[in-house]
């Protein structure tokens, strides 16, 4: 095979025109192989085959810097690169689903957050210029979806003011982000992908002007670097001029010997160059072609040649999200719902199915998005904005001064939230309660379980004046955790002996950890100590019952899918000093790192949060406040 044979990315340039072909074939079958036993990012690679072999036959990586965003699309990348060994892809210890630093030198980003890789781009520009390196490229790859995104506007209009610093910015447009991409920049797209005029002028024009002796080969060249005025008048890619970038294409982007033709002739411009490809997400893998809601993007464990999962899981919570929605959408007509270009990874396409007008995709925007919100509620609608947790952090602002503090009555539903696992740190949903207990007016559920998850989303669409949340992990939601009482707005779970005047250990169960807190305290009573535990449903505010609750113990323990730093603990703390209980306390939750790619539950091992760790450490507070030592605490969880 030529593949076992790319060690690093200039053993690509000794192959041929047909055994580069034959490459893209044998790198595509590899995907389908073995992302179909791991799970991955399988339909962007199987797009970027062509694109990334002449990217680096083009560029000299590392000394040049090839940028992907997002980086779900660089397999094929890691390929050339000499990472060849996808047994363990996104499991501990094994290659991770996006670029990393820690593997090669070749990867200059981990950007897993998309319309970033363009400001990178920028800055390392910047710096070669800076620096005197005029033998250094950069070369960026954004998909059209990812170009949806503000940021990536912002640096196109910082590049663009640099006319004469070399930056080749490379659009993959294969029409998609997870879904089809949508809005004006895409009809901008779909008007130059379908617009041949150009291309059938130039090779007419070429046919002619080659059979003038002397001076035709010439003249063609002089016409193929005509102005815009006579470009735009046959195929409209004004925009990007318009802004002074230097537009190439569209070109085909399966074909290598175009591709390197264009990215030769982008790389020896003096300024900044767009090098428009056109893909096929999932090409060459009918399964993937035939997928029409997301070509593929990310799958489980499937079987290779029907594209099938191997298993069917339960229930997840993004299910129950769903169909909970549309139960919703059809009580209510002002319920409308918000995604940020993840319509069926969020579970709203069974909501767009149901009720088309009311479904707004904002493409990869959540500040957009959030803003819009605001709109929408200040007209009299009540928009449910669906993301992941951990995109919510870039639209803190809009959160904070668009919506909270124009007290509109809008819903965030996040998910994905705490410990994700094998797409590592940039998808960890750890930041979400955090950042969100400064907003004011803001509240917070966190369900424990299905049943939760529907309630709490239908209280949260009841408030009319302030955001809401509702946050739930990823994955089959587990079985239903009942409550035997309630006091304030709480849940109590599980209750000491009534015999018992002072309980040992106040239990705060937030959210999917409750089966966690009962195990928990069920290793505590074998200790002979009581415990009580209660899950707070909405953790922001700290409902008013709960001081009161935890002066009536000894010990205070929170529980937390969430960094540890300003977290649910940390609020929990503050409403007990306020209140003037003098209870100790003690959070465990997320130390506030970035945690390596694994499953979720060997990254929960990994930094303490089960139930053995937990137990252990609180049965060793309550001994030394016993003043007995003989249970020693373990470290404890940062």
């Amino acid at each position: 095979m030529l593949l076992t044979r790319i060690k690093g990315p200039r053993d690509l340039d000794r192959l041929s025109q047909e055994e580069l072909d034959q490459l893209a074939a044998e790198i595509r079958s590899f995907l389908v192989d073995a992302v179909s036993k791991t799970g991955g990012h399988l339909g962007p690679n199987l797009g970027v085959v062509e694109l990334t072999i002449a990217l680096h036959r083009v560029f000299d990586s590392p000394r040049d810097k090839v940028l992907f965003d997002t980086g779900h699309q660089a397999y094929v990348h890691k390929l050339l690169t000499g990472r060849q060994d996808f047994e363990g892809l996104r499991s501990k210890g094994g290659l991770s689903g996006y670029p990393s630093r820690a593997e090669s030198d070749h990867d200059v980003i981990e950007n897993s957050h998309a319309s970033t890789v363009l400001g990178w781009a920028d800055g390392i520009a910047k710096a070669n210029e800076v620096l005197g390196r005029e033998d250094h490229h950069v070369a960026a790859v954004i998909g059209d979806g990812a170009l949806t995104g503000g940021m990536a506007w912002e640096a196109l209009n910082n590049i663009a003011a640099a006319k004469d610093r070399p930056l080749v910015i490379v659009v993959n447009d294969n029409e998609r982000s997870y879904g089809p991409t949508i809005g004006g920049l895409a009809n901008h797209l779909a008007t130059l992908r379908t617009t041949d005029g150009y291309e059938r002028f130039l090779a007419r024009g070429k046919e002619i002007l080659e059979r003038t002796p002397v001076v035709g080969k010439p003249l063609f060249e002089t016409l193929h670097g005509a102005k815009k005025g006579l470009k735009d008048f046959i195929a409209p890619q004004g925009m990007f001029e318009d802004l002074g970038l230097k537009y190439i294409g569209p070109i085909d982007g399966h074909d290598i010997e175009a591709l390197e033709s264009a990215l030769q002739r982008a790389k020896r411009f003096s300024g900044p160059v767009i090098v428009h490809c056109l893909t096929q997400k999932g090409r060459g893998y009918e399964p993937a072609v035939q997928d029409e809601a997301d070509r593929f993007h990310a799958v489980g464990v499937i079987h290779p040649d029907t594209g099938l999962p191997v298993s069917t899981d339960a229930a997840s919570w993004t299910s129950v999200f769903a169909d909970e929605m549309v139960k919703l959408g059809k009580e209510r007509k002002d319920i409308v719902a918000i995604t940020a270009a993840m319509l069926q990874p969020v579970g709203l396409k069974k909501f767009a199915d149901a009720y088309p007008d009311r479904i707004f995709d904002v493409g990869i925007a959540e500040q957009h998005g959030a803003t819009s919100a605001a709109g929408l509620a200040t007209g009299g609608a009540h928009p449910v904005f669906a993301v992941y947790a951990t995109f919510l952090n870039r639209a803190f602002d809009q959160v904070l001064m668009d919506v909270a503090l124009h007290k509109c009555g809008v819903t965030f539903v996040l998910d994905r939230a705490g410990v994700t696992g094998t797409d590592g740190a940039s998808h960890n949903g750890m930041w979400d309660m955090s950042i969100l207990q400064v907003v004011p007016g803001l509240r917070l559920a966190a369900p424990r379980d299905a049943e939760q998850l529907r309630a709490q989303l239908n209280e949260a669409v009841l408030v009319k004046d302030a955001p809401t949340v509702v946050r739930f992990s990823k994955g089959v939601v587990g079985p239903a955790v009942p409550a035997v009482g309630r006091i304030g707005g709480m849940d109590v779970l599980r209750a000491p002996a009534a015999e018992v005047t002072r309980p040992d250990v106040l239990l705060v169960s937030v959210g999917a950890l409750a089966p966690m807190c009962l195990e928990i305290a069920d290793l505590l009573d074998k200790q002979g100590i009581s415990c009580t535990v209660v899950d707070p449903r909405w953790v922001k505010p700290v409902d008013e019952a709960l001081p009161p609750l935890a002066d009536r113990h000894r010990v205070v323990v929170t529980v937390e899918d969430n960094g540890r730093a300003g977290g649910v603990g940390s609020a929990v703390a503050q409403a007990l000093r306020d209140a003037g209980v003098d209870v100790p306390l003690r959070d465990f939750g997320i130390p506030q790192r970035f945690l390596d790619h694994a499953t979720r539950k060997e990254v929960m091992a990994e930094i303490g949060l089960t139930a053995p760790d937990i137990a252990r450490q609180v049965t060793g507070l309550v001994a030394k406040l016993d003043g007995r030592y003989d249970s020693e605490p373990a470290a404890a969880v940062d």
